[in-house]
């Protein structure tokens, strides 16, 4: 299938490292015009840009912090300045936070998770669609995780923001849906990032994690951006108000894999 995205103005936040590094590559390679948007690696941030130029795409850098809902008026307003309009929103930046069960967590780092992994996306698509609903069109793809549905110990601030942004996908998608938005959510599993480098990196934490996968190994990041690729072009038109797993069958209760 030949994925075409061209002249669509796409923003992906996040976008510095990891996930949102190869989506952003690889939404301007099917022809998008990307806005670029970072907190706090600039040097990294122009370094991707740097890279979708030389193959010929245009691309704007934006700092902004997503938890900050003044600073995401101003990137979303600078991106529409640009480029005229909007077309795609990935709302990808995200952290999992400091390991803590509830009784021990401490309280601002508990709300700085949930600040930055929920209302973060909905600071961003909030704006976003100030504009797509005048033009009647547009895609926002939220990434949650496969931890909108499986709890995880010690995570509870990560695990309600995705849980939570899974729900705000389905609510958004009720009510733009008329006005020819699709609003979706992607949910990636253990996938290969510089993030979590240091579990894959470890024989013994990564077969603990291997055993949870059917699939039997980590994902690669280029499958969820071509996935998410799919997920906001026309090729996906009639898909709205739900979420795509890829995480190879890690939500598919894995302990059951040989009976119960």
């Amino acid at each position: 299938m030949d994925i075409n995205l061209k002249g669509k103005r796409a923003l992906i936040t996040g976008a510095s490292s990891g996930l949102g590094e190869v989506i952003a590559k690889e939404f301007a390679a099917c022809g998008a015009k990307i806005g670029l948007n970072y907190h706090s690696h600039q040097d990294a941030a122009e370094k991707i840009a740097s890279d979708i130029r030389n193959n010929g795409s245009e691309v704007i850098i934006l700092q902004s912090d997503v938890s900050d809902g003044k600073s995401v008026e101003v990137m979303v307003n600078d991106f529409v300045k640009k480029w005229g309009g909007i077309d795609i929103l990935v709302n990808n930046a995200g952290i999992d936070g400091t390991r803590a069960l509830v009784w021990e967590s401490d309280i601002s780092e508990w709300e700085r998770v949930v600040k930055i992994n929920l209302f973060g996306p909905f600071y961003c698509a909030r704006e976003v669609l100030k504009h797509m609903v005048n033009q009647k069109s547009g895609v926002i793809l939220n990434v949650t995780s496969v931890h909108e549905n499986i709890p995880w110990a010690g995570y509870s601030s990560y695990t309600v923001a995705k849980a939570g942004l899974s729900m705000l996908t389905k609510t958004m998608a009720q009510e733009v849906g008329s006005l020819g938005i699709r609003i979706i959510s992607l949910a990636p599993g253990a996938i290969k990032t510089p993030i979590n480098k240091n579990v894959w990196e470890n024989p013994e934490t990564f077969a603990d994690l291997i055993e949870k996968i059917p699939l039997g190994r980590l994902g690669e990041r280029e499958e969820v951006a071509k996935t998410a690729t799919f997920l906001v072009s026309d090729s996906a038109s009639y898909i709205t108000g739900s979420t795509l797993f890829v995480d190879g069958a890690m939500i598919d209760y894995s302990n059951f894999t040989h009976g119960g």
